[in-house]
């Protein structure tokens, strides 16, 4: 049966059909759930009852998807949702979490579910944004769109357009469309850093989302935290989870935090109260990190990548960043077209100091580093660039964010 399902695809492909959505593969039926237990499979040549059978079955569904896309997208990577799945489905689709309800609870329960997916090794998780039951108002659809731009899936999915209700970033008023509009931007400008993540989750089996009480299980302060999640190496994000909040209460693991919306630093070790307008929510980058962005884009592949931005946060002592790059499809990085760009930051208080160290024979189509260099707790008198002093104006060191744009051939330090 495997093989037949994968076989279908090869029409499919011939049209340009991508990816493929594997839904209600429980297998569901409407009026029970899914089949009764006693319903008989031949499960590979055993005959056993739909309750063994009942998650491998979309398992092994979503295994020959990707097999049938495989074969007949080559050399193209192929696509796949899948909403029933086992151990092990990460290898071949992502999933999300089901039919959800347009409710403050279900907002969080998506932060909770996609946190406890990741450590259980499914990372490419999200949630139907703004609920697929019911109707949101403008605010619960904002925060959650807030949130799903931090999830590794994200997707705005709902069926209340079958009762005319139009659950678009659009359909909420002027206010809330500008805030969903820059998270949206705000996810583009991400995606070098969230591909990254991405990577090193293919690579080292590490989450994307991780829970504080993942990276700082030394501190019993983290243990009973379910509202708060590292994305990746560096971001800390908090979503807003209830209607009205004005401030909430985040706490920040050990080490220096700058809070993204204007580079405020804190000490870890404590909570601290944020305030919660509509136009933000609590998002906090580690100190000492390089997070990678994109330029504003509409959509990937709108127009040709001159530079990669750099956004630097100091922090004292010895800190390391990576970036992971490749053409972003196809399979040539299996024969080592791709890059591996790593930074490390050996700063003092008095003195920043970025190294890089450049692996990999990916031909990027940026030409320039801007390095933009948040938090200095000095004012910079001179610039030198492998060790040579390039000119730049004595304005651009003084100003709160010290931009610099840099030729990316550069291999050495900055």
């Amino acid at each position: 049966m495997r093989e037949w399902w994968a076989g279908l695809f090869q029409d499919l492909t011939t049209y340009g059909v991508r990816g493929v959505w594997n839904d209600m593969n429980e297998p569901a039926v409407f009026e029970l759930g899914t089949f009764p237990e006693d319903v008989r499979h031949d499960y590979d040549g055993e005959n056993v009852s739909h309750r063994k059978a009942h998650n491998v079955y979309g398992h092994l569904m979503s295994k020959a998807t990707a097999a049938g896309l495989k074969k007949h997208l080559m050399p193209r990577r192929p696509f796949v949702i899948t909403r029933s799945a086992y151990s092990g489905t990460q290898r071949w689709s992502s999933v999300w979490t089901g039919d959800n309800m347009s409710t403050w609870e279900h907002l969080w329960l998506a932060s909770v579910q996609c946190q406890r997916l990741a450590v259980s090794g499914l990372s490419f998780a999200g949630s139907d944004i703004g609920g697929f039951i019911g109707e949101p108002s403008g605010e619960l659809y904002t925060r959650w769109i807030q949130l799903g731009a931090f999830h590794p899936l994200m997707r705005t999915h709902s069926a209340s357009n079958d009762t005319g209700f139009n659950q678009e970033p659009w359909a909420f008023g002027p206010e809330f469309e500008a805030v969903i509009k820059s998270f949206i931007q705000l996810r583009y400008r991400l995606l070098p850093y969230i591909y990254t993540t991405f990577w090193q989750y293919a690579a080292y089996g590490t989450p994307m989302l991780r829970p504080l009480a993942f990276v700082a299980q030394h501190d019993a302060n983290t243990h009973d935290l379910n509202h708060e999640f590292l994305l990746g190496d560096s971001i800390l994000v908090s979503h807003v989870s209830e209607p009205g909040m004005i401030e909430k209460s985040i706490y920040l693991p050990e080490g220096t935090w700058f809070y993204y919306f204007n580079d405020q630093s804190f000490t870890g070790g404590q909570s601290v109260t944020i305030p919660t307008p509509i136009s933000e929510m609590p998002i906090f980058v580690k100190g000492g990190a390089v997070v990678t962005q994109y330029p504003d884009m509409e959509w990937v592949g709108q127009r040709k990548v001159e530079e990669m931005i750099l956004q630097v946060y100091f922090g004292e002592g010895i800190t390391h960043s990576i970036l992971y790059e490749d053409a972003g499809d196809h399979y040539a990085y299996k024969t080592g077209q791709y890059n591996l760009v790593r930074f490390k930051q050996v700063s003092e208080a008095n003195l920043f100091r970025l190294k890089k160290k450049f692996v990999g024979r990916f031909e990027a189509d940026y030409t320039h580093h801007r390095l933009r260099i948040h938090g200095l707790p000095f004012r910079p008198a001179t610039c030198l660039v492998d060790g040579l002093p390039i000119d730049i104006s004595q304005d651009a060191l003084q100003a709160a964010v010290v931009e610099i744009r840099l030729p990316a051939t550069s291999k050495k330090s900055y």
